[in-house]
């Protein structure tokens, strides 16, 4: 299980859930791994904990993705604390729902901020450290070309300017033999959307299998698409949502 022995890679947000399981999957797979976190500094210490019992070098790095000099800085810190980087994934991201009628610009801000504005400026910064081989994965949703209900149209147009980043990024970078790909997650059990949580049955009846997924799901579309299997795939997505189709 040594695919990306060698690598070194960044995964924004990664302090719990989605996001740590994606961290832990690299590390299981031969990669040095940096992780991002906001506030949780004991949960982020777990993570890097977690990625040094594999064998792998970790790090943490403090870093608010709402704050663009933050971002650029916690790519830089971990490109310098890794001695470079192979792999980029922008998994950090926030859920605010509501009509658009009543979203206060506030809301409306802090969902632009951290679902695009951020992935946008953490490529940016990555750009200039990776490698022929590189990638830049980011996690986006399955509600970026469907809205099934209403109250999530912003938070879907936060994930559906990420489908159009992720094509032109590819033509820009393809001829440097750098990879550019989205992870759609669906329904998945963490912190964020719990499975036992209030809408959790009716995300179920749009899905296929019928139940929730797992972080580790989601962690496992992300290393085939770092590893050597994802060589010539780029400009596109994987969506793991169980078969939603509402």
């Amino acid at each position: 299980m040594s695919e990306l022995a060698g690598k070194r890679a960044l995964v924004t947000g990664a302090s719990r859930g989605i996001g740590a399981a994606i961290a832990l999957a690299l590390a299981d797979k031969g990669a040095d791994v940096a992780i991002t976190y906001e506030r949780s500094a004991d949960r982020a210490a777990e993570v890097v904990r977690a990625i040094e019992a594999r064998g792998r070098r970790g790090f943490a790095i403090q870093a608010d993705s709402a704050d663009a000099a933050a971002v650029k800085r916690s790519v830089d810190a971990a490109a310098e604390k890794l001695g470079g980087l192979d792999v980029l994934v922008n998994n950090a991201g926030i859920a605010r729902a509501g009509l658009v009628a009543d979203m206060s610009l506030a809301d409306i801000d802090a969902l632009l901020d951290v679902n695009v504005r951020a992935v946008v400026l953490a490529s940016q910064a990555a750009i200039a450290h990776l490698p022929a081989g590189g990638r830049i994965i980011s996690i986006g949703s399955n509600l970026a070309e469907r809205v099934p209900f209403p109250g999530i149209t912003v938070y879907s147009l936060t994930k559906s300017a990420l489908l159009s980043f992720t094509r032109g990024l590819a033509r820009e970078l393809g001829p440097r033999g750098i990879t550019v790909n989205l992870v759609h997650p669906g329904s998945t059990d963490t912190d964020m959307n719990p499975a036992d949580g209030e809408t959790a049955d009716g995300q179920r009846a749009l899905s296929a299998l019928g139940h929730f997924g797992k972080p580790e799901d989601i962690a496992a579309a992300v290393t085939f698409l770092a590893g050597p299997t994802g060589r010539q795939i780029t400009g596109t997505g994987i969506v793991v949502d169980g078969g939603a189709n509402g």
